[in-house]
C-alpha cells in the first residue's frame, strides 16, 4: 500500500492509500481514526476522484462520529475507574 496524497483539514488528518484497484481513506483524530475502502469504479480513478469525494458534508459527518467515539470511549473510561475505585 502507498500513500497517494494527504487532503488538508484544520482538525483532521486525512491520507488517501492506494493498492490493487483499491483506496483507503483514513482519517484521524487524536487518539481515534475512521477508514473507507473504496474500490475503483469508473467514477473514481484517481487521488483526485477522492479528493472531490471527501466534501464538507462528508467530513462534517464524520467529525460527528469522532465525537461519538470519544464519548463512548470516555464513558467506558469512567465505568473502569469507578470499578476499580469500588474494589
Amino acid at each position: 500500500m502507498r500513500v497517494l496524497g494527504v487532503i488538508p483539514h484544520q482538525f483532521l488528518k486525512i491520507t488517501v492509500f492506494g493498492m490493487n484497484m483499491k483506496y483507503t481513506v483514513k482519517i484521524e483524530m487524536g487518539q481515534m481514526e475512521i477508514t473507507y475502502k473504496i474500490r475503483e469504479s469508473e467514477n473514481i480513478k484517481s487521488f483526485d476522484d477522492i479528493d472531490k469525494l471527501i466534501d464538507e458534508q462528508f467530513l462534517n459527518e464524520n467529525l460527528s462520529h469522532f465525537t461519538t467515539m470519544f464519548n463512548s470511549m470516555e464513558k467506558a473510561f469512567e465505568r473502569h475507574t469507578s470499578e476499580e475505585d469500588a474494589s
